[in-house]
């Protein structure tokens, strides 16, 4: 898929028009996938488009089976003010006003903290202790936000972080040797069997 404005296509990127692509694209699964669950997987800026997608899902009430966080934040603000690149400049006066606020003006938020409380589906976090760009502490801070929401009443909001010593920063939680089993474990799935 080639998103708004990215690549060949058309327009300008927004979270709008990312959030949008993004549901045609699962409409377009869902519609081919039968009987098969489909599960929903964002990492880091696409957390922010996973959480929009799963919310309208949710409130059309064409929830997926799960959605799965992997280094998320709780909004684009924090993230921004958390962001590497932004350390030199956080303690000057005006770094909101000149830095945080335009991008709020603009109109993109990727509000996680508040799209987890409109979710009714499972939900699983997964989190490096030593992501240097998005901070473990946000989505820690994201799985306490999910965790007492009466949206997961029914529904399994699990958070799995992953020791410093491992090495898996911002993006090799994929080479996990655990990933499999954790995965197996929280969509409810059991070993493979062995083909002979």
């Amino acid at each position: 898929m080639q998103a708004l404005g990215w690549g060949d296509s058309i327009g300008t990127p927004s979270e709008r028009g990312m959030t949008y692509d993004a549901l045609h694209v699962f409409d377009w699964i869902k519609a081919r996938s039968g009987d098969n669950p489909v599960y929903i997987w964002g990492h880091s800026l696409g957390t922010g488009v996973a959480t929009n997608l799963v919310r309208r899902l949710c409130e059309r009430e064409t929830p997926p089976e799960a959605l799965i966080l992997e280094s998320p934040f709780t909004n684009i603000r924090e993230e921004a003010k958390s962001h590497p690149f932004s350390v030199i400049y956080r303690y000057f006066p005006g770094f909101d006003w000149f830095f945080l606020d335009p991008i709020t003006s603009s109109g993109i938020k990727f509000a996680n903290d508040e799209n987890v409380k409109h979710i009714s589906c499972s939900l699983l976090i997964l989190h490096a202790e030593d992501d240097p760009v998005v901070p473990f502490q946000l989505g820690r801070k994201l799985y306490n936000i999910a965790a007492p929401s009466r949206s997961f009443r029914d529904f399994k909001v699990q958070f799995i972080p992953f020791h410093s010593d491992l090495g898996y920063r911002h993006k090799y939680i994929y080479k996990s040797p655990e990933l499999p089993r954790i995965l197996r474990e929280f969509l409810g799935k059991s070993e493979p069997e062995l083909q002979h």
